[in-house]
């Protein structure tokens, strides 16, 4: 509990094997209720390290659904266990879960209903190694959205993200991608019911073992983004309509 809120963090995973046990070490569990594991099809160990690990709630998909299908299934555990508040993070180790308590003070003070850990505040996203067309990739994509959805986030393409229950029961995010856009859909969905975007500071690593796209799928990733963001202008403009922001 933080604050009297019950407070549940979720891990979308695949093959994560070798860095699960890294991540779950450093998840603050004396204010950490409940942890969710979703392995989505993994072709390694993930399922069985998690439930070593003595992580209660560990689910594996029987087939492969992709990263936003494994979060849809993460949300819907996380409220059906009446969370609070839910962190989701990304079990490659990429993200340091220390950052978890400030981050859910944040929201447990009602501060923000949202916070993100920013890879690109400050300069942790090169110095941990990001790679430099990723980088110039992240800012280009983030200056276009934040022109066409009229806001001021230093980035949208975290793994490191934190929703109160009530952003999560209100916004349609069972209509979103199964794909990797799903983050982004997510955003714009928040930004278009006029939530508010809290951001902290996030070192990140990059190693041979963290989960990254290659180039081809951060093509079609970011094409998928910018999608997203002129029909949340469209939509905006009440030029068009589309689904998920119903």
């Amino acid at each position: 509990m933080i604050m009297g809120q019950k407070l549940v963090v979720i891990l979308p995973a695949y093959n994560a094997e070798k860095t699960l046990a890294k991540t779950y070490a450093e998840i603050p569990m004396d204010i950490v209720d409940e942890v969710v594991l979703v392995d989505d099809h993994s072709t390694d160990r993930t399922a069985e390290v998690g439930r070593a690990l003595g992580i209660r709630h560990v689910l594996v998909h029987p087939q492969n659904r992709g990263y936003g299908g494994n979060q849809k299934t993460c949300y819907r555990k996380a409220l059906e266990l009446d969370a609070d508040i839910v962190v989701m993070l990304h079990p490659d180790y990429q993200y340091t879960p220390r950052l978890i308590e400030s981050m859910a003070y944040l929201a447990a003070h009602k501060v923000y209903p949202v916070v993100i850990g920013s890879r690109i505040l400050g300069k942790g996203a090169l110095q941990g190694g990001m790679p430099l067309y990723k980088y110039i990739f992240n800012r280009m994509l983030t200056l276009t959205q934040n022109f066409l959805m009229g806001q001021k986030l230093s980035e949208y393409h975290t793994g490191y993200r934190l929703f109160t229950a009530d952003v999560l029961r209100n916004i349609s995010f069972e209509k979103n991608s199964d794909d990797f856009v799903f983050d982004n859909e997510m955003l714009a969905q928040i930004c278009y019911r006029g939530y508010s975007i809290g951001e902290v500071s996030c070192p990140t690593r990059y190693f041979d073992e963290a989960s990254s796209i290659n180039f081809r799928r951060s093509m079609i990733y970011g094409l998928g983004v910018l999608r997203v963001a002129l029909q949340y202008r469209f939509q905006k403009w009440g030029l068009l309509n589309f689904s998920i922001f119903e």
